[in-house]
Parts: structure tokens; C-alpha cells; sequence
């Protein structure tokens, strides 16, 4: 994704409906971090695109030097991590007039920042809400000229996917051939409480396997990776109910305190993983 592809936006500050579709990409972030999570364990990649926009100020000091400056800007971030306290990534961007963060630079940033998320998988944009809302005031022309730009084909306006139909047992309402440009197939809304009661199939399908793995290899329960994370730390995070349930049956400690500080309750708090969080109490994990 280019800087020409991905400008930086920039919307008043009191626009309610920017607001509001900022605040939905808050609180289905959980759904972008799962599918990184699964994409880091994917031998062949399946995502063409990961993204986050988050939102920038310059301190104080640096404002008074120019009061001519844009009081925020909107920019994205690529190569994103997340440790359930901060998100970080390298911006892409190149800022218009602020002067504390620059194109290239590996940030990290509270969650309150965030703004939207945005994966693409066979050609398919997931998320993209406050995208979604600027194509919704372009002209047709426009809009077009929008999704070239990007490289991908955003589909209707007002319809803001989650995840891959099949995640959730849906089929996509695209069709091909032919006669696909001469039929108009009714595009719903997909179903967010839908989406919340289905394990990602890939969590699903390892269960056997990790099963396995750490009954030949017990000693993996407890190995830590670089962030001082074990497997059920990692999969915690990543909403995986299969993977926790395992890991908690070959032992793992569900209050085993990461390196900075989060247990595997925490962590799957920080998202709201429900269900994971159910799981981890019923073997006595605690906030």
C-alpha cells in the first residue's frame, strides 16, 4: 500500500459520524488482531494487505511553533504488532504539517488512538469503517477512482464485513462468470453477534494437532517467546478457545504473569474474548 493510495485524511473535529465509525473500529479490533495472529502461524501467507489508521497530535510545544498546524492528522500503519497494551507499527504516511512523527517511523500507540483497521484476504476488504464512510460521500466517479487507487474493490456502501463469509458458514453473494455484471444479488450486512459466537476455522483445526504437540512435547506448555509469552498468553489474546482449552490441558499456569504484566485472563479481557475469559475463570484465572 502506497502513501498516494492511503492519503492522509483529515475530518473536523466534530464529525459525529467520523467519530462513530472510528469508535466501531475500537471495538471490532479484536477481529483484526485475530486474523494477524493466525496469519503469523500461516505458512503461506493469505493476507494482501494489514493495516491500522490511528490518529496523531504534536505535543504542546511543537503546536505553539506553528499555529497554522493541522491539530491532528490520520494516518496508517503497516507491519502491526500487539501486546494487549499498545499497538505499534510503521506509519506510511507522511504527515502534512505535524512534525513529531515522520513516514517510516515505528510507533506505538494506546488503543484510544486507533481509528480503523483494514485486512484484505483473496482480493476482499474486512474492516474499514471510516473508509467505508468517506467512499459513502464521493460521487460514483470518485469512489472508483478511490478503490484503483488502493488496488482493491471495496463493495457496497454501508457494508462493513468483519471476516471471510465462510468464517461464520456464509456464502458470498458475489457471483462470476459471464452474466455476473447483469445480476444484482441483494448484499446483506453481515452478522456481528454471528461473527462473535464462531471459533476462527483455523483455531478449530489445530486443536488436534496442538493436542499432539504437547503430549509429545510437555515442556512447550510452559517455553516463553520473546515477549515472555506462552502459548496460551499468545492465544489468549488471539480469541482462540480451542487453543486455550488445550494448553490448559497439558497444564499451562492461567496466571502466569507475561513480561509485561498481563495474565492470559487480562489479555483476552483487553479484547473482550468472552468466551476465552468464561474458560480461564472456570480454572480459577483472575483479573
Amino acid at each position: 500500500m502506497s502513501s498516494q493510495a492511503s492519503p492522509v485524511f483529515q475530518t473536523p473535529g466534530n464529525d459525529s459520524e467520523m467519530k462513530e465509525a472510528a469508535a466501531k473500529a475500537r471495538k471490532t479490533f479484536r477481529y483484526f488482531w485475530r486474523e494477524m495472529s493466525w496469519e503469523h502461524r500461516r505458512i503461506v501467507p493469505a493476507l494482501e494487505l494489514a493495516a491500522v489508521k490511528a490518529t496523531f497530535t504534536d505535543p504542546p510545544e511543537l503546536r505553539s511553533k506553528d499555529p497554522d498546524a493541522l491539530e491532528c492528522e490520520h494516518m496508517w500503519l503497516m507491519d502491526v504488532d500487539f501486546d494487549g497494551r499498545k499497538i505499534e507499527g510503521t506509519l506510511i504516511n507522511s504527515p502534512t504539517s505535524l512534525q513529531s512523527v515522520h513516514e517510516g517511523d515505528r510507533v506505538r500507540i494506546p488503543g484510544r488512538q486507533l481509528c480503523d483497521w483494514m485486512y484484505v484476504m483473496l482480493g476482499e476488504v474486512y474492516g474499514g469503517f471510516t473508509v467505508d464512510l468517506m467512499r459513502s460521500r464521493m460521487g460514483n466517479a470518485e469512489r472508483k477512482q478511490h478503490d484503483q487507487a488502493w488496488g482493491f474493490e471495496f463493495g457496497d456502501v454501508g457494508i462493513v464485513n468483519l471476516v471471510p463469509p465462510d468464517f461464520i458458514g456464509d456464502t458470498t453473494t458475489k457471483k462470476k462468470g459471464l452474466f455476473a455484471r447483469f445480476s444484482h444479488p441483494e448484499v446483506k450486512p453481515q452478522d456481528y453477534a454471528k461473527v462473535a459466537e464462531n471459533e476462527h476455522p483455523m483455531s478449530v483445526n489445530m486443536r488436534e494437532s496442538l493436542d499432539e504437540t504437547l503430549t509429545e512435547n510437555a515442556e512447550l506448555v510452559n517455553e516463553a517467546d520473546d515477549k515472555g509469552y506462552t502459548f496460551l498468553h499468545q492465544l489468549a489474546l488471539a480469541g482462540s478457545l480451542d487453543g486455550v482449552d488445550i494448553c490448559l490441558k497439558h497444564g499451562a499456569d492461567p496466571n502466569g504473569v507475561a513480561a509485561n504484566g498481563m495474565t492470559p485472563y487480562t489479555l483476552a479481557k483487553c479484547l473482550g474474548w468472552k468466551r476465552v475469559m468464561a474458560r480461564l475463570q472456570e480454572v480459577g484465572a483472575t483479573g
